[in-house]
Order: C-alpha cells, then sequence, then structure tokens
C-alpha cells in the first residue's frame, strides 16, 4: 500500500500522517511496505523502433556460398544467389581484379559463360586475355557500394584493358584501374584511348554470345558504334544499350537460366539497333549536367533495403551452412 501526502500543508501536517499511518496498521507496516509491488518502469520502445539491419550488410558478412542447388533467386537489382560457384582468380586467358571484395562469384551458368568467353574474346581481339571486375558476392544480395544490380550471379563487369602477358600480383590487382575510354565532356569516345578494331571487337563478341541478354555501355561508347555501323543492323547491336557510367568497362548480363524458377526476367531488348533519336536523351543536360538539390540536414537518410525487400527464399539463403571448399 503507498500513501501520497501533499506536503502544501507543512512538514508538521506530514509527520502527524506518517505517525498515524504507522500506528495504524502497526507492526506489520514495514512489511506490508516492502511487500507491495512497485508499479514497473513502461519498457522503452527502443526496441520496436530500431532500423532492421540493412540486406546489404548481411550478405556482404557471408565469405561462402550456401549449400543448395545452384539457383538465381529474385531480379538483377533484388535478389540472392544461391549454390554459388567462384571464378578462378587465374585463368589461362583471364585474371579477377580487386580480389579483396570476394565478387568472383555468380551462377554456374556465369561462370560457364566467362571460361568460354575469355579465350574467345582474346582471339577477336589480339590481346592475352581479359580482366574481370565485379561479379556477386558469395549469396549473391545487396552490395555495399559499387552496384545495385550483380545481386543473382548473372552480371559481370569486364574491363576495356587488355590482360598482361604476366600474372598479377594481389597488390597489382586492387591498385590498377581500367582504361576510360570516354571524353571528359561524355559527348565522344576519347581518341587516345579508344581502339576501334580491339574494343569493338571484345563488345561484339560478348554480344554474339546466346546466352546474353544485355552488354551494357557508357551512351558514347554506343553512339560511336553506331557511327561506324552506318546503315547496317547486325543483331548484336540490339543487345548493347546505353546506361550510366560504364565508361571502363562493358556489363554483361546472362538471361535467367533454366534451373532458376524463381529467376525474374528482365523485359526483351527492343528490336532495333537503338541509335540516333534513341540515343538523345543520354546527351540531354538531364543526363549530363544533372541538378543536385543540396540535401536537408533534417530529413530521414534514405530507406535501406532489409531482407523483407528480398524474395522470401533469401533468408533461406542466408540461414543455409556455408560449402566450403571441397564439398560437392
Amino acid at each position: 500500500m503507498t500513501f501520497r501526502v501533499s506536503t502544501r500543508f507543512g512538514l508538521g501536517f506530514v509527520r502527524n500522517v506518517a505517525v498515524g499511518v504507522v500506528l495504524t496498521l502497526g507492526p506489520n507496516a514495514g512489511a506490508m511496505a516492502q511487500s507491495t509491488p512497485m508499479p514497473t518502469a513502461k519498457p522503452s520502445n527502443a526496441a520496436e523502433k530500431a532500423e532492421p539491419v540493412p540486406a546489404k550488410t548481411l550478405f556482404a558478412a557471408e565469405k561462402l556460398p550456401s549449400l543448395g542447388k545452384a539457383m538465381a533467386i529474385g531480379y538483377y537489382p533484388r535478389g540472392c544467389l544461391q549454390g554459388g560457384v567462384a571464378l578462378p582468380e587465374t585463368g589461362p586467358t583471364w585474371q579477377v581484379m580487386r580480389i579483396s571484395r570476394n565478387r568472383m562469384w555468380g551462377h554456374p551458368s556465369l561462370v560457364q559463360f566467362l571460361e568460354k568467353f575469355a579465350p574467345l574474346a582474346a582471339r577477336a581481339t589480339g590481346w592475352h586475355g581479359v580482366l574481370i571486375g565485379d561479379m556477386a558476392q558469395p549469396r549473391g544480395g545487396p552490395l555495399p557500394f559499387g552496384h545495385l544490380s550483380h545481386q543473382i550471379g548473372l552480371d559481370v563487369d569486364i574491363w576495356f584493358m587488355p590482360m598482361p602477358g604476366h600474372v598479377l600480383s594481389d597488390a597489382d590487382r586492387e591498385k590498377i584501374s581500367a582504361i576510360d575510354l570516354v571524353s571528359k565532356d561524355r559527348l565522344h569516345v576519347n581518341p587516345q584511348t579508344w581502339q576501334p578494331q580491339a574494343d569493338v571487337a571484345f563488345i561484339r563478341t560478348a554480344a554474339e554470345q546466346p546466352e546474353v541478354e544485355r552488354v551494357l555501355v557508357n551512351a558514347a561508347i554506343k553512339k560511336e558504334i553506331c557511327r561506324m555501323q552506318g546503315d547496317k543492323h547486325p543483331a548484336w547491336m540490339d543487345k548493347l544499350r546505353p546506361w550510366y557510367g560504364h565508361n571502363d568497362h562493358i556489363h554483361v548480363r546472362l538471361r535467367c537460366p533454366p534451373d532458376s524458377p524463381s529467376c525474374r526476367k528482365q523485359p526483351p531488348v527492343p528490336n532495333d539497333a537503338g541509335c540516333g533519336k534513341a540515343l538523345d536523351y543520354w546527351f540531354s543536360d538531364r543526363v549530363l549536367h544533372p541538378k543536385i538539390k543540396p540535401r536537408d540536414p533534417n530529413a530521414k537518410p534514405p530507406r535501406q533495403i532489409t531482407l523483407a525487400d528480398l524474395p522470401p527464399a533469401c533468408k533461406t539463403v542466408l540461414d543455409e551452412p556455408p560449402r566450403l571448399p571441397g564439398d560437392n
């Protein structure tokens, strides 16, 4: 039992009331006071309001692929990869760059494509081989930086730079940069770095492969190839699509493989070469000189993609035990 007595009448009154209470309750007053439960404090709702861990943090923490049958799950910029396999860091006609990122993983169809494409590209260009940039993380999913796609093991960046005739050290693979083929004004290719015969052969060889859905390049590169082709419209040109950046590498995207029913197909490319007026947007002020609004310091930060935003199967992919080296 708890008594609350106002002190506005003076301390003497309070003292007299307290004595009266003790006399009324008798010797058990102290015990009653001790046994009376105090009201529990209202639990903090901080935990309720805590933001879920971003999906990019969860997937980047996984250093090995999951067990299970290989499957690309979801959409290129919103999904994950089950049973991924790694491209060997060094092959006869390829070398993987930025090894420390641990992004040399993909669906088996992507690894098989690269093992086939690398020697074809070497022959077509006269290079020793190709340099492989980012593929996917061991279990796919959103990446901490660098890409919105590359999540389901069907995307790969391949550099506009010939592989040297020797094996690069790990340190070299971290510090060497790809060659920028676009001029500073982003309207044309850079004649100092653009090698028409080799670079076009490199791009064409990728786009001609039947499993390739798209090859993304900078709009200035697409425009130059359109100029070179003139009135010709080879089928591989349909797959060559302009996109932001991509001035120092091609981005090859494969079709959803038959063994991945949960892989969402990308809409087919238009049945045209994508030259002329189709490229006008990419050279507009809106793209070349976008107006960047100052960030409101009081605005909430952008919402992060969480596991709940991905296909439900991606939670299973994260929960699966790792497939260790040597496991089948």
